[in-house]
């Protein structure tokens, strides 16, 4: 966290991550952009790939979308609700295994590797999805990142479970329950 806040309250560094919010560049790119000395963007980027804000592949660099919102979502976040409380016509059952798995605002703490465990979370995931829309992935992503950053894992493990459909392509998602 300190080191994100050292990253966020630098100017330059600011503008670094505002760039690659628009678009993918190199080192050299950034510089040019941004009319900065080619071995300051290098320094930035080190660190800013350090605290993970970034990615590199083959000399182009990233922004980690994910990342922010993680670092967004569990340490800016305004207000926190007191605790989760399940749905009173929830059995005693799913009742304890969401209280034992979700954090007080809702989101996954832990993903359960038992079955039994994981189809009430999965079940407790799919009411965010409305019957009869059609999602992209982009889209069921977003849905499932306000619960937890493993969106590629519980996609699946609700296309598994029957609880979502999807499109071979993986272009159209739809809630099957």
């Amino acid at each position: 966290m300190l080191d994100f806040l050292k990253a966020a309250t630098d100017v330059d560094r600011l503008r670094i991550i505002g760039l690659l919010s628009q678009r993918r560049a190199s080192c050299a790119d950034i510089a040019e952009k941004l009319n900065l000395p080619l071995r300051d963007i290098v320094n930035h980027l080190a660190f800013l790939e350090h605290v993970g804000v970034l990615t590199q592949q083959e000399e182009i660099y990233e922004l980690n979308a994910d990342k922010l919102f993680t670092l967004a979502r569990d340490n800016f976040a305004k207000e926190r609700p007191a605790a989760y409380v399940p749905a009173p016509d929830l059995d005693p059952i799913s009742k304890k295994v969401l209280k034992a798995y979700l954090n007080a605002d809702g989101s996954i703490r832990q993903i359960p590797t038992q079955f039994e465990k994981l189809r009430v979370i999965l079940n407790y995931l799919l009411q965010a999805f409305e019957p009869e829309t059609n999602y992209k992935e982009k889209d069921v992503n977003t849905i499932v990142r306000r619960f937890h950053e493993d969106t590629a894992g519980l996609r699946r493990d609700l296309v598994d479970a029957n609880m979502l459909a999807r499109e071979s392509d993986g272009s159209r998602y739809w809630r099957t329950k």
